[in-house]
């Protein structure tokens, strides 16, 4: 057995098989795969094996159609049989609402170029005679749905790896992982150990068990799954072709062809976990005993769909274990607390994403980034708060809602509260509506005195949205109080402070106690990694306020400049709660709790100083995410209700409200504000988004200098534009395809909300360098429909930030 690789990859899996080959196919050959068992052990052998390319993100639909596509490369490329059937998807609608889901992913899939489209019942009976389509209100055709062999997919992969030169060891476990002063690893087997510079942990059902190898928890928690395959059906028997899957997510279950019988598979409410302590050492190709009565409602409703299944007998029970993490989407990317440590577990519909997975992260590691934006799968989307109680909640209601609808701005209540900050039931008793944010509830909506606090949730405006009107009027009329302390916060402390800062970010550090600056945090393609508030609050004492979603994905990035011993780098996202201060009345409000001059000409926009405000010592600093005049006010966590009370008592004869997140929302996209992960990736470009204008290319250093540069001359592929939508009973809301006039794909949108300022259904996207002109007409696909659209040459509220700088 070798004993040093580039990389190691732990689990012989479908996705670790993947890996391999994206590795050796991206340059690096000296790399290994060790199995405990044999390839496929796990999960991957009795996967039903489904294919799609559509999912509701585009980034993922776009790795799915690489996946579909790659399978059969792999065959020539490799002899091995990957078992690729595809006889096409049926997908049916039998609610208004999945009709608005299937119409605006066929214009997504208009965008991508891709078939998937609607057809009429009779098209559709033609195509599956045994479906009774009664009930079905619309149905679409993929073309290129169907289901692939597991066990041939996993061992083209081993094959193409083997052929470009990597190794597989079956039968070999590994029994520690050990990091080594330089940050590389020894893996140790009972077969010898091997040096490598990563580890990748593809462990599925033991991924859990390989990260405590390295001293680190995940979130994952397997359960049982069943499906069912019947006798032979006489009907397709004497077909002479394949029939087309059948995707009834209202009637929650999955249905498609094998052999000449059907398989019916069921995501039932009455679940069951599995190995909740732990995946046995010794589990591989063993099945659990059937148990169909827990999918005996789901079963009916494939049979009152498919008449003839109830007439088929049963020729196998499939119930394994599948692994899930908290929101069902797989755990991918480096261990931030850890170097060169990759995980890739988690991943549910294993066989529509392997290849993308695979290629996504053998780009991460060789590479440094991934071409395309994956923070939706990022590990570092939960933090050691998702703990077991977390997990199994979320994991549960995942399994048991596995074909609702995710609907815009859906925010799940299993496992909640996890982090909430003194404030909560003080929020809770006025009506405030919460979501997460990185495990922090935090408001999103007021309800009115008299109207239950309740979300509902469609793709068209729903009850909530009048109130959220009424919180932006109040915050532009006169003044609103917006709770932020799930931004995260950051303190650099130390002689040197401000060189290291200044070698992290691309903006120059504050040099004057008392500014701020905005600034872009540069990935390692040129793209915007991250976007931050730094504050010079004392000599060698700054002050960083980012995205609080992205506070463990930024770890990754603050470690890699070297930080002198004199410098200390501390998260205050716990230590201290936030209130944006913002509307025309926010100074008279402020002056009246606080001896400071607020005055303009003593405290201009982009200025910040320590103050006692309601008795309350406070980082004070005048900048609003509204667009609005406004003050960001930071206080110790114990002191947030003292100064929250204060804020609403004090003002209530200037209208104060307290504001939730929605109606920022509101206020920032009229404002045309971009928000990290939405606007701001390092999939786009400075100079696409406007920050390039922040970039001080004459700093000696700063992460991902010499990347930008490489691309800072280049023309923008696109740019990030403003919107005015004909709407009146829905809004963009992020990912609805944009198109010319005579259909052309242009552009997609990023954010999108109504703005009640300014009377206008509004988003912001992006669009095709060419047509990025102000007074292009374009159409937006919102609720899959075309909804006609102008671009905008300025913002739609205060264009010229007269009241942000009043």
């Amino acid at each position: 057995m070798k004993t040093h690789a580039q990389a190691v990859v732990i689990g012989g899996g479908l996705v670790g098989c993947s890996i391999l080959y994206h590795l050796a196919k991206l340059g690096w050959t000296d790399v290994v795969l060790l199995e405990r068992d044999e390839l496929t052990s796990g999960s991957t052998w009795h996967a039903a094996a489904n294919i799609h390319g559509l999912h509701d993100n585009n980034n993922i639909s776009k790795i799915q159609y690489y996946t579909m596509k790659l399978y059969k490369e792999l065959e020539a490329e490799t002899g091995q049989g990957c078992g690729v059937f595809q006889p096409g998807s049926l997908y049916l609608a039998q609610t208004e609402a999945r009709e608005h889901q299937l119409r605006l992913q066929e214009a997504k899939a208009r965008y991508f170029r891709a078939d998937f489209h609607n057809i009429t019942r009779d098209e559709a009976e033609r195509l599956h005679p045994l479906v009774d389509f009664d009930g079905i209100r619309c149905i679409m055709y993929e073309p290129d749905g169907g289901n692939v062999d597991p066990s041939g997919v996993t061992h083209a992969y081993a094959a193409g790896a083997r052929k470009l030169g990597a190794e597989i060891y079956r039968f070999t476990p590994v029994t520690a992982t050990i990091q080594q002063p330089d940050g590389s690893w020894i893996v140790e087997t009972p077969n010898g150990n091997i040096h490598t510079q990563w580890v990748v942990n593809a462990a599925g059902l033991w991924g859990r068990e390989v990260a405590r190898l390295a001293g680190i928890e995940l979130p994952l928690q397997p359960t049982e799954h069943q499906y069912f395959v019947t006798e032979t059906i006489a009907e397709i028997a004497s077909l002479g072709r394949r029939l087309p899957s059948v995707a009834d997510r209202d009637g929650e279950y999955y249905l498609r062809q094998e052999g000449n019988g059907l398989l019916i598979g069921a995501y039932e409410k009455d679940m069951r976990f599995w190995a909740e302590d732990g995946t046995p050492q010794g589990f591989g190709h063993e099945l659990f005993a059937d148990d169909l009565e827990r999918i005996e409602e789901n079963m009916m409703r494939a049979i009152a769909r498919v008449p003839a299944v109830g007439t088929a007998g049963i020729k196998r029970v499939i119930n394994g274990p599948m692994i899930w993490s908290p929101d069902s989407a797989a755990l991918y990317g480096p261990v931030p607390e850890l170097k060169n440590y990759f995980c890739c577990t988690g991943i549910i519909p294993g066989f529509s994403q392997s290849g993308g997975l695979g290629l996504m992260s053998a780009q991460w590691i060789i590479q440094g980034e991934p071409q395309y934006d994956m923070f939706a799968w990022d590990l570092a989307r939960f933090g050691d708060w998702a703990d077991k109680a977390f997990t199994k909640a979320r994991v549960q209601d995942q399994y048991a809602n596995r074909f609702k609808i995710h609907f815009p701005y859906e925010e799940r209540a299993a496992g909640r509260p996890v982090r909430t900050r003194p404030a909560f039931q003080m929020q809770k008793d006025m009506g405030a509506v919460f979501g997460l944010n990185y495990g922090w509830e935090h408001p999103l909506w007021f309800a009115p005195e008299g109207v239950e606090p309740k979300e509902t949730y469609g793709f068209t405006r729903q009850p909530w949205f009048d109130h959220v009107g009424t919180e932006v009027k109040a915050l532009r009329d006169g003044v609103g109080v917006i709770d932020i302390s799930n931004f995260a916060k950051y303190e650099v402390k130390g002689e040197g402070a401000g060189e290291w800062l200044d070698r992290i970010i691309a903006n120059r550090v504050p040099s004057e106690i008392g500014r701020s600056c905005l600034t872009p945090l540069i990935g390692k393609r040129g793209g915007i990694a991250g976007d931050f508030t730094v504050t010079k609050l004392g000599e060698d004492h700054f002050f960083m306020v980012g995205s609080g979603m992205a506070e463990r994905y930024h770890q990754r990035y603050f470690t890699e400049v070297p930080r002198p011993e004199t410098v200390s780098f501390t998260s205050l996202t716990v230590a201290l709660c936030g209130f944006n201060v913002a509307g025309p009345q926010a100074r008279t409000l402020l002056s009246r709790l606080t001896q400071e001059d607020l005055s303009n000409a003593s405290f201009p926009f982009m200025r910040s100083r320590r103050i006692s405000i309601a008795g309350v010592d406070a980082i004070a600093i005048r900048v609003s995410f509204t667009g609005d005049l406004g003050w960001e006010l930071y206080v110790p966590e114990a002191d947030q209700v003292k100064l929250y009370s204060a804020l609403l008592e004090t003002g209530r004869d200037l209208g104060v409200r307290p504001v939730g997140s929605r109606a920022l929302l509101s206020l920032r996209v009229e404002k045309g504000y971009g928000s990290w992960g939405r606007e701001y990736s390092p999939e786009y470009w400075p100079q696409e988004v406007g920050l390039d204008r922040l970039i001080k290319m004459d700093k000696p250093e700063f992460l991902g200098k010499e990347a930008y540069a490489a691309l800072a001359d280049q023309a923008p592929r696109e740019k990030l534009v403003m919107i005015e939508v004909d709407a009146d009973i829905a809004d963009a809301s992020g990912g609805e395809p944009i198109f010319l006039p005579d259909g052309s794909p242009v552009g997609r949108v990023s954010s999108g909300a109504y703005g009640f300022s300014v009377g206008k259904s509004l988003a912001l996207g992006f669009i095709k360098t060419p047509s990025a002109v102000a007074g292009t007409e374009v159409s937006v696909a919102i609720l899959g429909r075309p909804h006609r659209g102008i671009i905008l040459a300025e913002p739609a509220f205060d264009p010229k930030g007269e009241r942000l700088r009043g």
